[in-house]
């Protein structure tokens, strides 16, 4: 009787991780195998120490594999490319009123200031991050050099 429980069990966890395609539940579906596997020759006991103890160690050992090696990885765009490039403010940068544009490359961004100080339009700033559309900037400081200069 125990090896059809387990194959129900395993049926459970293989359609849960149908369902998520997340490999969360595996580990738990590989457990439940090798327990039924054993509920042939061992009892209850034994075989639910077999589940924890698959589970576990595949849960441990084989899942960072897996997302190391299997797990899509983040995908870079070429908007990285405008990531400490120095852009021009076409826009007051207000964040309080979500407000702000600049161009950078060639392109114009809706744009956020990082200190959260408004930036007027015609200054330079420099791009420091991304946040989904927005580019997060600051201003470009002029070195205190340049300006004795003038």
């Amino acid at each position: 009787m125990m090896p059809y429980i387990w194959l129900g069990i395993l049926a459970a966890f293989l359609i849960a991780e149908a369902l998520t395609m997340y490999l969360t539940t595996i580990w738990f579906a590989l457990g439940a195998l090798i327990a039924g596997i054993v509920s042939f020759f061992a009892p209850l006991p034994v075989q639910i120490f077999v589940f924890v103890a698959v589970s576990a160690i595949a849960l441990g050992f084989l899942r960072p594999l897996t997302r190391r090696y299997i797990t899509p990885h983040k995908k870079h765009t070429n908007a990285d490319r405008v990531l400490d490039q120095i852009g021009l403010v076409t826009e007051d940068i207000d964040n309080a009123f979500a407000a702000g544009a600049v161009s950078v490359g060639g392109k114009l961004w809706t744009a956020r200031s990082y200190s959260g100080e408004p930036i007027p339009k015609g200054s330079e700033v420099r791009t420091l991050m991304i946040e989904g559309v927005k580019l997060i900037v600051e201003p470009v400081k002029i070195p205190v050099s340049a300006s004795q200069d003038e």
